[in-house]
């Protein structure tokens, strides 16, 4: 066996619980980018390349949300629209505490790459300003636009799933009390 075996937690992909699911999950994050900043550069089509990325973005987006998100780390969001009123409302899910156990491996890559791609983002756009390029704002917005909006659903889905979970265990192990906690919890968080 070899001394440099990687820890618990590390960031390395054999450690994972899900390895398909992170690599396809890191797969989507990097590719856009990549398409992107590099087809700035050896692709001269600008419509192939904005193609090429709105359609890997919407793909990163609908499977963090969907899939890597539930998979990787248990939790999951979507907007509901009340048809009566018109107003809407993030509802969030999170796997049972006593359930699902995180793998702290895939958890760490998965906030890591949550939070890194926004910031990635955010530096094309200033490239895109300083270099004058404003024809490629519009998918720089765009990519903005998704990556922000998954970051923060994904951030106040974590933060419901912990307050639930204190909730339920402040209740105690009951699950009469733990439904009514974390009922009690989703109504503060959902609203708005």
């Amino acid at each position: 066996m070899d001394a440099t075996q990687p820890a618990a937690g590390d960031l390395s992909w054999r450690l994972s619980a899900h390895p398909i699911t992170l690599l396809t999950f890191l797969g989507f994050r990097i590719s856009s980018v990549l398409v992107y900043f590099l087809g700035l550069w050896v692709i001269h089509s600008m419509i192939m390349i904005f193609i090429i990325t709105i359609l890997l973005l919407a793909a990163d987006f609908y499977y963090l949300k969907n899939i890597a998100g539930r998979r990787l780390v248990g939790l999951r969001w979507w907007n509901e629209v009340d048809p009566q009123s018109g107003d809407s409302q993030w509802v969030f899910e999170s796997s049972e505490p006593g359930t699902k156990v995180i793998n702290a491996t895939d958890s760490r890559f998965f906030w890591l790459a949550l939070y890194v791609q926004p910031m990635l983002w955010v530096l094309m756009f200033i490239l895109a300003l300083v270099g004058l390029q404003f024809l490629w704002l519009p998918l720089v917005i765009i990519a903005l636009v998704l990556t922000i909006m998954n970051t923060l659903a994904f951030s106040r889905c974590d933060k419901f799933s912990q307050a639930s979970n204190i909730a339920g265990n402040a209740f105690g192990t009951g699950n009469i009390a733990s439904n009514l906690a974390s009922n009690m919890v989703s109504r503060w968080f959902t609203r708005g």
